[in-house]
């Protein structure tokens, strides 16, 4: 995973004349200091599963947690390919992300010492997550599992004048 420069276009069919592309640096600080995303995921039986959660950015992915006994736990085991979404709750104005990837379990240690010391500096102290053995975080509340979604697409949606769809494609 990396924060490679994807691939950028403004679809027009979805936007006011004259608008632009936005740039990825700037859907990228959004999802950095977003608070809060919705997880969509499959259920086995084909049902949607959207659930909201708290993610942290890091080394070109986002990442999320979940209880082992979760229904997102369950529903990644059989598919992994998930939906994050964040933004804004308003029609004509703010910025909507929809991140499309793999969620992938993330165990090694290093790495989720990493995780564990970001998502307690981007939450605070009650977020705190100690690493387990096994290769999980533990807040108090039992182990959770940690899974990063390296974006396959993002979609932006620039909301208000002037309105516009980008797309970001990563190889």
């Amino acid at each position: 995973m990396s924060d490679v420069a994807p691939h950028t276009e403004l679809d027009p069919r979805y936007g006011s004349p004259g608008a632009t592309p936005t740039p990825w640096p700037q859907a990228l600080a959004q999802l950095v200091t977003a608070e809060l995303y919705w997880l969509s995921t499959v259920r086995p039986d084909g049902r949607p599963h959207v659930t909201p959660l708290i993610g942290v950015w890091q080394d070109g992915a986002l990442h999320f947690t979940t209880g082992a006994q979760e229904r997102k736990a369950h529903n990644l085991a059989e598919n992994p390919e998930v939906v994050l979404t964040t933004g804004t709750n308003t029609w004509a104005e703010g910025y909507d992300l929809v991140v499309e990837g793999e969620a992938v379990r993330v165990t090694d240690d290093a790495r989720l010492r990493g995780l564990a010391k970001a998502w307690e500096e981007k939450y605070g102290a009650q977020w705190h997550f100690d690493v387990r053995e096994d290769g999980t975080f533990d807040g108090g509340g039992g182990p959770a599992l940690v899974f990063a979604v390296a974006p396959r697409t993002v979609f932006g949606f620039g909301k208000g004048e002037p309105f516009s769809q980008t797309r970001w494609r990563f190889e």
